[in-house]
């Protein structure tokens, strides 16, 4: 049976893209295997896990529920979309700084999804990160330091006077 494929063209990171894909294509598989994008993982391929969570016009998504041709005229951020030029983002230095980063599988899309949250709440408390947060599963981590590090976000930016 032959492959129906589409064009479909996006913003990924930042850059204009393009690119001809099976309309049976999950995003998952076109950010990885298209475009090197092995941040972003696939762990349950069910969207229960948040392995996979990308942005999607400023929104959290599990990428391997999302067809690829469904990011046509769309913009898409992957956790290596997320560092700054001067280096790590700010809510991947939290994570560093308190020892949220175990295995680092589950990390980039606990990352991703802590950042929107605090991207859409600045004055987010500890309970609504963990309720925000419950999509994303770890094994390594009792979610202690996870919740740390995002709390430390809050509070780096009401000091710093972006609340």
């Amino acid at each position: 049976m032959m492959s129906v494929e589409t064009e479909i063209r996006f913003k990924l990171n930042g850059r204009e893209l393009g690119l001809k894909v099976p309309v049976t294509m999950k995003t998952l598989t076109m950010l990885r295997d298209k475009f090197g994008m092995t941040g972003t993982k696939y762990a349950c391929g069910e969207g229960e896990c948040g392995a996979c969570t990308v942005k999607v016009d400023g929104q959290t998504v599990n990428s391997c529920l999302m067809y690829a041709v469904d990011c046509d005229g769309r913009e898409l951020v992957t956790i290596e979309g997320l560092h700054t030029p001067q280096g790590l983002h700010p809510m991947q230095q939290a994570f560093v700084d308190h020892g949220a980063i175990q295995c680092g599988f589950c990390m980039p899309g606990m990352i991703m999804q802590a950042d929107y949250l605090v991207e859409n709440n600045p004055a987010l408390t500890r309970e609504e990160a963990q309720r925000g947060l419950e999509g994303n599963l770890c094994r390594c981590t009792g979610y202690t330091k996870v919740l740390d590090a995002v709390q430390a976000m809050v509070e780096t930016k009401k000091c710093c006077g972006r609340a």
